[in-house]
């Protein structure tokens, strides 16, 4: 079975990866200072202890207030997972790093992100929308779409 590291251990690897990158430790979820984001996966992804080779899933949460992004992430040689957690305030204009120069697989789930909820990802090489087409009013997963 996968074990799921603890959140203050995780981050405290974090913290002596990338100084300074630390927003919060909630339980086994760690909130990194959304301008790090992209540093920090980079670093764990690269780090031997930590070995965070896939990303298995990037969602999204409106809270009405702020958007939280969701970086579920797996090390298949440690067997290990972990949750990273952005946060977005505000509700236009919402921008986060792009993380598809760490893990491929993030250029799909970013762009499903920016068409459901209208999160774009500053970096991403092909931000447009996937599931519905250009022209699309407004943002379906949203808490304001009509």
């Amino acid at each position: 079975m996968t074990a799921t590291l603890p959140g203050e251990r995780l981050a405290l690897r974090i913290g002596e990866l990338v100084p300074g990158a630390i927003e919060a430790v909630i339980h086994d979820d760690v909130y990194i200072v959304p301008a790090l984001i992209g540093q920090v996966c980079s670093r764990i992804r690269e780090d031997e202890e930590l070995d965070f080779a896939m990303l298995r899933s990037l969602d999204a949460v409106d809270f009405v207030d702020h958007f939280e992004l969701r970086y579920a992430l797996l090390s298949i040689a440690r067997n290990h997972q972990a949750t990273l957690k952005i946060r977005l305030w505000g509700r236009d204009d919402i921008v986060a790093l792009s993380v598809t120069f760490v893990w491929e697989g993030a250029n799909l789930q970013e762009r499903e992100l920016y068409d459901l909820f209208g999160v774009e990802f500053e970096g991403h090489p092909n931000m447009k929308r996937v599931l519905l087409w250009e022209g699309f009013p407004g943002h379906p997963l949203r808490k304001d779409f009509p």
